[in-house]
């Protein structure tokens, strides 16, 4: 949840983006000069043809009042001579075809601004969930621009797709103000024209420099609104409601939520009248004084005395002077659409550099034929507190290994290092001796049947919770069924009133929950679904953690003929899950300190043994069947 900038920080921010200096001035026309170029960019997700039709329309739309305004002008002028009825005409028609043209805009506009934000939207989660390692979406200022196009993209209003539409939409904009200043150099002369021009452009270059400014703001205050987003979520999602109810935490996240939204929005209203204020009152009186000029060189002109040319010209003037106010169709969807995009490139370009160079993409997955190795590994989330220093681990093909230690002392962590979620720091983690560095990490990843201890409980019906192990299998009924009852659910499945298509959630109609213990077995189901259809490695973190003893007896009662021929690795605290083990591995420091057999590593005497006898001495039995010891009473025999 915690941003990496203060308030104190985003002062500082506000305070650089509200004092624009003339070194500010050309780094505006170069971010002018890219927004630009990203905006030609995007345009092509949608295709030239829709772009070109969607550009023409606005283009008609554009032109409309503009011949509106001759029309009317026109007609006026010879109301006395008889000629003002075809005048009169066209300005109907001009009028009744920017009608017509109101909903075909906004219908084409659509279409660019979903098919851009389709492909966008493929391009993101591609990165998101292939690209980018594990370690780069955990770094905070990743996760800011994360939670930002991901804010885009769930209102689906503020999107690079909407900053294509609101660029577009510009085209009818300015083709008003180009009729409108070419009409009163006609009608009421050059002079005329240059001041509606002035007046436009000044007022123009006004409002979207602020918009811009505000748009770096709004930006620059994203770790702040994650947090407060995050306090939010947690006080309307059902996760934690158990907690904040029996806690008595409704007032104190009320205030919480209150105070994290203060920290935004005080400096940001405070810098937005920064933004706003002089700044709007400068070119508010320049397009004021230009207006004026333009009236006043206008009654000084020849045309004047016309009452059709000065109809015309007072239209034009207004039109021009109107350019000072917002364009909802255009600068909202410009600043916000086109941050979510550099949001969305930000987060690339940091994906790549982490990730460096990839392997050859591989067909289908990555199987061992001999071992998984782990020489001199060193790794940690800080560079000052390794997690694992020196690490040596092989994992022969075939073969099950269990592994021991305390909370932290990075059995999981070896985990992601062993399937590729992380890379080691310092030395190499090999498959068959080739690196995995060399490797297609998504083909050797699909080698793997992992249940992690925080694994999902996914709100779908029961078919799907199991065949995410292989979803392209998810039509395998038998296989999910014959799973759900290998893991002592068949039961459940049986009283189920859907069966397999039953949600696994109350929200849904016919669903229902699962106890803490059924959604372990189910997780046990998914992985073991995936070896059913070829994963060759089964990784189990804490399997049996919520089961009752029986239900844990039972389980590694069946545990060698789960992963008989299947290379497994099992992390647990429990010694009755681990003493079945083809080879029991001792984490400690960061390194693996013995390694052996159950019986090896008790006559050994050594870490393992003197944890085996706090847990049986606990439980009554010498034989560690009765388990449950925590990692205080581990890390006191340890020391």
């Amino acid at each position: 949840m915690t941003g990496t900038a203060s308030v104190a920080d985003m002062d500082q921010l506000g305070a650089d983006v509200a004092r624009p200096t003339l070194r500010g001035l050309g780094a505006r026309w170069r971010q002018r000069r890219t927004a630009a170029a990203q905006l030609r960019h995007l345009t092509t997700y949608a295709g030239r043809p829709l772009v070109a039709l969607t550009t023409t329309v606005h283009l008609l739309a554009g032109a409309a009042p503009v011949v509106f305004m001759i029309g009317t002008g026109a007609a006026l002028q010879h109301l006395d001579d008889g000629g003002a009825m075809p005048w009169l005409a066209l300005a109907i028609g001009a009028f009744l075809g920017q009608q017509l043209l109101a909903p075909v805009q906004l219908v084409l506009s659509k279409a660019v601004a979903r098919r851009v934000d389709a492909a966008c939207l493929t391009r993101f989660t591609a990165f998101a969930l292939q690209r980018a390692e594990l370690a780069t979406l955990e770094r905070p200022e990743v996760a800011d621009r994360l939670a930002q196009a991901d804010e885009a993209f769930e209102q689906w209003t503020l999107t690079p797709g909407a900053a294509v539409e609101g660029g577009l939409a510009l085209v009818a904009r300015y083709t008003q103000l180009v009729g409108a200043v070419v009409v009163l150099g006609v009608v009421a002369g050059p002079w005329v024209a240059l001041a509606g021009a002035v007046v436009a452009l000044v007022a123009r270059a006004g409002q979207t420099e602020a918009f811009f400014r505000w748009g770096q703001l709004i930006r620059g205050f994203q770790p702040l609104r994650r947090r407060a987003t995050y306090v939010r979520e947690l006080a309307t999602s059902t996760r934690a409601a158990k907690e904040i109810r029996t806690l008595g935490l409704v007032d104190w996240l009320d205030e919480r939520y209150a105070a994290e939204n203060r920290a935004v929005l005080d400096p940001l209203w405070r810098w937005r009248r920064r933004v706003y204020g002089v700044p709007f009152l400068t070119y508010a009186a320049v397009a004021l004084a230009g207006s004026v000029a333009g009236l006043v060189a206008m009654a000084r002109s020849a045309e004047a005395g016309q009452v059709g040319a000065a109809a015309v010209a007072v239209q034009g003037l207004v039109l021009c002077a109107r350019f000072g106010v917002m364009f909802p169709e255009s600068d909202v969807k410009l600043v916000y659409g086109r941050s979510a995009w550099e949001a969305l490139l930000e987060f690339e370009a940091q994906a790549q550099h982490d990730a460096g160079p990839q392997a050859a993409p591989t067909e289908g997955r990555i199987t061992p034929a001999q071992a998984i190795t782990a020489r001199e590994v060193r790794f940690g989330y800080r560079p000052d507190r390794p997690v694992l220093d020196g690490l040596d681990l092989d994992l022969p093909v075939g073969t099950s290994t269990a592994l021991v230690g305390v909370n932290g002392a990075g059995k999981t962590t070896l985990v992601k290092l062993l399937t590729g979620l992380y890379r080691p720091d310092g030395g190499t983690v090999a498959v068959d001796g080739v690196d995995l560095r060399d490797l297609d990490a998504h083909a050797w990843q699909r080698a793997f049947a992992i249940t992690f201890q925080d694994y999902l409980r996914y709100e779908m019906p029961l078919r799907e919770n199991v065949a995410m192990g292989a979803i392209e299998h998810r039509d395998d009924d038998d296989g999910i069924a014959a799973e759900v009852r290998r893991v002592g659910l068949g039961d459940l499945l049986d009283g189920l009133p859907l069966g397999l298509d039953t949600p696994l959630t109350r929200a849904l109609p016919g669903g229902r929950d699962l106890s803490g213990g059924q959604w372990q077995r189910l997780a046990l189901a998914r992985s073991l679904f995936a070896v059913r259809h070829g994963a060759s490695v089964l990784v189990l973190d804490e399997p049996t953690a919520q089961l009752d003893a029986r239900g844990e007896a039972e389980f590694y009662d069946q545990f060698l003929d789960l992963t008989r021929g299947v290379t497994s690795l099992v992390i647990s605290h429990r010694f009755s899950s681990v003493r079945r083990a083809d080879r029991i591995v001792v984490l400690d420091g960061g390194r693996v300190t013995e390694s052996g057999s159950h019986d090896e590593l008790v006559d050994l005497g050594g870490t393992y043994a003197r944890m085996f006898e706090v847990q049986a001495r606990r439980f009554g039995g010498t034989d560690g069947s009765s388990t449950g010891a925590g990692d205080d009473e581990m890390r006191t025999v340890q020391a």
